[in-house]
């Protein structure tokens, strides 16, 4: 296919990783693929992962704990996130602040939707988003600058140099802002500011034309001011402090190719995560949270071509994982697990037309019961013009050191606590024993060992390309999960403050339909966007209510049964999503574009007590979001882009405390190019 405008990213040419571990070009792929590159990042204006994945059809933005990502209408815990194929640690209540990781030397990114522990295992049971750094040698230094609203500074240097054995990038990012946050519960803003260091070094060295080595070494450190309020129970505390983070990545591989046809890599992989929350409140006493995530692994992966319609990949390693927390029984005990894990990929091309893809992961988890995750995908090439994709795989996510050894009273926001399953029991007995528990609930009782959450997901694709300028899509996915792991009350104190622990109660259902198009008008115009539907529920309740057991209060305060005509599904999804996007850019480098992106409304708090999120309880507001941007780039190497984020100037208090309201920047920047 031939496309005119590099902003649209649908080149049947693209060389994608992520979807199989190892390279396929996108017109050849049996699942679904979205790729960002780095012109579309840069005419953007996104300095951070968090701005460039909330403008993508299918993804959704979370505020709590930091800025998460909805895959499907499952949460962010449920989608791993990976730099140059290896995972970031560091989830605060699952969630992983995407805001740690800079786009300054990112060459694409690549998302896969729908199940994907066949390949990578736990967290992956929603999709997988990849961040590949620019490993070239194209250009020598680029520098940029930005100024922004709230006194955002934010600095990069990229520089490479090579010879005719030894490549080396660097990259260095230096981001500062004064900033503002929306005090949860209240409408009050107040200043948070940011300051974050990240540096990328990537090393490659070659032993002969079959051999090579690759080094790469990243380090964040990141220091904010916290100002905070939190409700609960009707009581609000408000505390500030400072929060520190720092996150170390080093991976080493040795790579080999035999022949043409089979070639093996050697992985290790180091990381570990730190951070440090000291707050304290407005009546003087502490608080003090404490984490520190260390994540080791070592892996082969050997690729195979059988024969010329059958390539084989095959793939063995094992993880060694700590964690310590002030939040569980001892911030100087580390708890451990270690997982070893095989897996396997067969690609058969029976004919012209078709494409079968199968494999299989096995998980050895030592804390957890093992985890079996089959994938099955087809790709039917109809003609020139359609094409149609089908996959079934089973995603798995483990109970993560949280959900297990938890044991964290938060004397910032009315005293509750959190037990872990594995100590819930033991500890709540010890706080009975004394006199301090005041109510046990049935549920107490139901407490026992977590098991992994399974989910079953199918995902059906047509794509059509009616001419070399046009591309539309359309996909219908389905989720069942069972053995959802829900953090529910248990009990309470005799002060009434809540005790809560984790169960495997659930069973969840996501479903829904994507919609996208992209459209050359001519050489200069383009226009993009995409439209998703998601229906989410929890299978016991929806049992409940159809029995008529689940009841709820009416606008005059009488009770009445709860109908499915109320009921709305899971909580912190948006039953729609769409963007609309408008490009232009010109052979002489000078680009623009206006972004429109729409949510609508989610169910936040369930405020008639009956545990089921319906039409009668609270949710934050529907809205509309308008980013622009325009720029030049000049042929001297140098450019520069104005740009203003929310033009709406939409604010939720509640809902959004991580949302600014209506922001501008300037940027410039210089590119020495070599020399031809």
């Amino acid at each position: 296919m031939r496309v005119l405008n590099d902003t649209i990213q649908w080149q049947g040419d693209s060389v994608v990783v992520t979807a199989t571990r190892s390279e396929r070009k996108l017109s050849n792929l049996t699942v679904p693929v979205t790729i960002i590159n780095a012109k579309a990042i840069q005419q953007t204006g996104s300095i951070r992962l968090t701005d460039i994945l909330k403008e993508q059809p299918g993804l959704t933005m979370t505020s709590g704990f930091g800025a998460g990502v909805q895959l499907q209408g499952l949460n962010p815990d449920y989608t791993i996130i990976l730099i140059n194929g290896e995972p970031l640690v560091g989830r605060t209540a699952g969630v992983l602040d995407l805001n740690r990781v800079a786009l300054g030397n990112v060459k694409k990114i690549e998302i896969v939707k729908g199940p994907s522990s066949s390949l990578y295992g736990s967290e992956a049971m929603a999709g997988v988003i990849n961040i590949i750094t620019d490993q070239s040698t194209q250009v020598p230094i680029q520098v940029s600058a930005r100024y922004g609203t709230y006194q955002t500074k934010d600095m990069s240097v990229d520089h490479a140099l090579n010879s005719k054995h030894l490549f080396y990038q660097g990259f260095y990012n230096y981001y500062n802002t004064d900033g503002f946050s929306i005090r949860p519960n209240s409408s009050s803003r107040v200043t948070t500011p940011i300051t974050r260091y990240t540096t990328n070094q990537q090393f490659k060295y070659l032993l002969n034309e079959s051999t090579n080595i690759l080094l790469g070494v990243r380090y964040t450190n990141e220091q904010i001011q916290n100002d905070i309020s939190v409700s609960n129970g009707g009581v609000t505390i408000h505390s500030n402090g400072t929060e520190n983070m720092h996150d170390y990545n080093v991976t080493a591989s040795l790579n080999h190719r035999f022949s043409n046809s089979l070639k093996t890599s050697f992985r290790s992989y180091l990381t570990q995560y730190d951070s440090k929350q000291d707050l304290l409140t407005l009546s003087g006493q502490p608080y003090i949270d404490l984490l520190n995530h260390l994540f080791q692994r070592i892996e082969n992966q050997t690729d195979w071509i059988v024969q010329k319609n059958i390539t084989a990949i095959f793939g063995a390693g094992s993880v060694m994982e700590g964690v310590k927390s002030s939040r569980y029984d001892s911030e100087q005990l580390r708890k451990t697990n270690s997982i070893h894990y095989a897996f396997t990929q067969w690609e058969w091309l029976p004919n012209a037309k078709t494409t079968l893809i199968g494999g299989a992961r096995f998980d050895e988890n030592a804390t957890f019961a093992s985890a079996f995750s089959p994938k099955l995908s087809l790709l039917y090439k109809i003609n020139a013009n359609h094409k149609l994709k089908l996959s079934i795989g089973q995603g798995f996510k483990a109970p993560d050191f949280r959900q297990l050894y938890l044991d964290f009273t938060n004397a910032a926001a009315g005293g509750y606590s959190v037990f872990g399953s594995a100590q819930a029991q033991q500890v709540i007995n010890e706080l009975n024993g004394i006199g301090q528990i005041g109510v046990l609930y049935d549920n107490f009782y139901q407490l026992k060992k977590l098991q992994p959450e399974y989910s079953t997901g199918i995902h059906i694709a047509w794509d059509i390309e009616p001419n070399a300028t046009t591309f539309l899509s359309l996909q219908l996915f389905r989720n069942d999960i069972k053995n959802l792991i829900e953090v529910q009350q248990v009990g309470a104190y005799t002060t009434g403050a809540q005790i809560f622990s984790y169960l495997n109660i659930g069973r969840a259902f996501t479903t829904g339909a994507e919609f996208e198009f992209k459209k050359q008008i001519n050489n200069q115009f383009s226009i993009n966007g995409g439209y998703q539907l998601v229906i989410t529920g929890d299978k016991d309740q929806i049992a409940q209510i159809k029995a008529g057991t689940v009841y709820t209060r009416d606008a005059s305060g009488n009770s009445r049964r709860l109908t499915m005509s109320d009921y709305v599904g899971l909580p912190n999804n948006s039953r729609h999503k769409a963007q609309l996007k408008f490009n232009y850019i010109t052979k002489n480098g000078l680009f623009a574009n206006l972004r429109f992106l729409y949510r609508s409304k989610w169910a936040v708090n369930n405020t008639n007590g009956n545990q089921v999120f319906d039409n009668g309880d609270s949710f934050a507001n529907g809205y509309v979001s308008i980013h622009s941007s325009f720029g030049k780039n000049f042929n001297n190497g140098w450019g520069f882009q104005l740009g203003c984020d929310n033009i709406s100037n939409y604010i939720d208090a509640s809902n959004l405390p991580n949302l600014p309201g209506r922001t501008f920047f300037i940027t410039m920047k210089y590119q020495l190019n070599h020399k031809k």
